[in-house]
């Protein structure tokens, strides 16, 4: 039995990005965290209804994965850029230090979106280990409609070197990728259900299964 974190920049990417290979670690009897590195307020323009529906989604996610816990930072959403990159090091860094995961799962660094890159600086920073010696893993998932437009002509692309077979939990993973309704739209929009399951069939079609989710294993301590 193994501790595992999945950090998240924000609800629904650690569904898109890996949520077949936690639900796995779930069935194989693995304790699973999750850290969400931002969060909607009203006072930055959203309504109380969408709050409080976002706050329901999190718990109900939370629930159907079967984590052993998760905590949800109180940075806001797309302005992670503004916050001192000691502060959010130091409360990821808590987390860290509390749940001790051996695995954690990490946004890729160069995904279009800028809380996505503040998240994985900050986590990288935490699995040092003369610091965290318990971390032996590290892993970077990609998340439709971040990973996909990251055109950065320094970046090569998410090139994966770890693939996870995800065949069992794939209909599971739709499941819980609905909960989050308004980030959800048809195809050809990214983050639609054909568009979740193709990249999947994609993946697996490498790793010869059905579907699977693919990673890239930046560190490994064995």
């Amino acid at each position: 039995m193994k501790n595992v974190l999945v950090i998240a920049p924000h609800p629904d990417d650690e569904t898109l990005g890996c949520g077949g290979t936690l639900l796995r670690h779930v069935a194989e009897g693995d304790r699973v965290y999750w850290l969400i590195g931002t969060t909607i307020k009203e006072k930055n323009g959203f309504s109380p209804d969408i709050v409080n529906s976002r706050q329901k989604e999190i718990k109900k996610v939370s629930e159907m994965y079967g984590f052993a816990g998760y905590k949800h930072l109180d940075f806001n959403t797309t302005e992670l850029d503004q916050v001192p990159r000691n502060i959010l090091i130091q409360q990821i860094s808590e987390y860290v230090s509390e749940v001790k995961p051996h695995t954690i799962y990490l946004p890729y660094r160069n995904d279009v979106h800028s809380d996505h890159a503040q998240i994985f600086d900050a986590s990288i920073a935490c699995t040092k280990s003369f610091r965290h010696p318990f971390v032996k893993k590290v892993c970077v998932y990609e998340t439709l409609s971040e990973t996909e437009f990251g055109m950065r002509t320094d970046d090569h692309g998410f090139k994966p070197n770890m693939w996870v077979d995800i065949t069992n939990y794939i209909d599971r993973k739709i499941e819980i990728v609905k909960v989050f309704e308004s980030e959800i739209q048809e195809h050809p929009f990214p983050r639609s259900i054909t568009c979740i399951k193709s990249l999947a069939n994609l993946r697996g079609s490498f790793a010869g299964s059905e579907f699977a989710e693919s990673f890239i294993c930046i560190k490994e301590i064995i």
